[in-house]
């Protein structure tokens, strides 16, 4: 196991795909989506309930978030090439998900990734429980724009031999640009239609 940072991580996978025709047409600009995912030791497993998680979200999440960040980084060729990101956290079945959440959902683990592509939008996420080959699926959306419906994707890939009961699988995923052929409009249009303030969508 290497240490980077805190996090023990036992292996990292890039997930790279390149969308070139959907619908039977060719796109005029391909779709590339790119996920980088890291599977780490449970920094809680084995001590039953743990009532307090910030001392292993504080060891583990900035590294991951920085080792990550960079990956996609390094993928894709800079932060500004990005439009579309998510992030995903699968607990083994030993585990609970407050764990996957714990790594995930802190500004010491996403603001990494948030500062590197110049976003705005909060990072959309799942979180989960699963074993070995859980299907890791990361839903996107834009980085400014979160009512542009055109970057709402997901991406989906498995780890054959993770997480294992007592392991985490932490990924970010990334688009360079959206849905090819995208052709249902945004909710700004919805609302407009509706007669909804876009400040006020639930007319609340």
């Amino acid at each position: 196991m290497v240490n980077f940072m805190a996090a023990q991580i036992r292996k990292t996978l890039l997930h790279v795909e390149k969308t070139f025709i959907e619908g039977g047409k060719s796109a005029d600009q391909p779709l590339l989506m790119v996920a980088a995912a890291a599977v780490v030791a449970n920094p809680w497993a084995g001590q039953g309930f743990v009532e307090d998680l910030r001392p292993g979200i504080q060891d583990a999440a900035p590294g991951l978030g920085q080792l990550l960040t960079g990956m996609i980084i390094d993928a894709i060729g800079s932060g500004e090439a990005v439009e579309g990101y998510g992030k995903a956290a699968v607990v083994g079945l030993n585990g609970e998900v407050e764990h996957g959440s714990g790594l995930i959902h802190t500004l010491r683990f996403g603001n990494f990734y948030r500062e590197a592509v110049g976003a705005k939008s909060y990072l959309s996420f799942t979180n989960i429980r699963g074993a070995a080959n859980a299907p890791i699926m990361i839903p996107l959306m834009d980085k400014n724009d979160a009512g542009r419906r055109s970057h709402y994707l997901t991406i989906q890939f498995s780890i054959p031999d993770a997480p294992n009961a007592d392991e985490i699988v932490v990924a970010l995923g990334a688009s360079v640009g959206g849905r090819v052929h995208h052709r249902i409009g945004d909710r700004y249009q919805d609302l407009k239609e509706l007669g909804h303030d876009v400040d006020n969508p639930a007319a609340v």
